[in-house]
């Protein structure tokens, strides 16, 4: 049996990086382009990790796709931002080159780090992430969580 979860939505693209200009403007800015994405929430993951290793026979031999609700662009993602937080939040599509130099280096991560974003970030922008799955709730009997409601969690961070 294999757990294979898609972007984690607590990755720092969705949270520290993001943070800062959410906070200060309002804005989204990632180098995503109009990919489509459907993070998932590590509390998900653990949720199924959880249920299968309680009761493994059922998964035995299966490939768990673990997704978040649904897919969508980032004007989505901007979306459910809003409407957990006030002012509302928009996207902005940034040149990947100035997201890095602008808002990665700045960041202080480890180069290893560093470089597995940049390539979530190009994977986004390619539409890589663009899948949902029902696993979470199929296998644990509660949806996987929101945008929006793992932003209402996590608030403090965007203030």
């Amino acid at each position: 049996m294999h757990v294979r979860p898609t972007a984690f939505l607590d990755n720092p693209l969705f949270t520290t990086l993001a943070a800062r200009s959410v906070a200060e403007d309002g804005v989204l800015r990632l180098p995503f382009g109009d990919g489509r994405t459907s993070p998932v929430s590590a509390e998900d993951v653990a949720r199924v990790v959880t249920a299968v290793l309680e009761d493994p026979e059922p998964h035995l031999g299966q490939v768990l796709e673990l997704t978040g609700p649904r897919s969508q662009d980032m004007n989505g993602v901007a979306g459910e931002f809003s409407r957990a937080l006030d002012p509302p939040v928009t996207y902005e599509d940034v040149p990947m080159e100035e997201w890095i130099e602008r808002v990665l280096c700045p960041a202080g991560l480890p180069p290893h780090v560093e470089q597995h974003i940049v390539t979530m970030a190009r994977l986004h922008r390619e539409n890589r992430y663009d899948r949902a799955t029902h696993t979470v709730e199929l296998v644990t009997g509660r949806p996987a969580e929101t945008v929006e409601e793992f932003v209402v969690r996590h608030a403090a961070l965007y203030a």
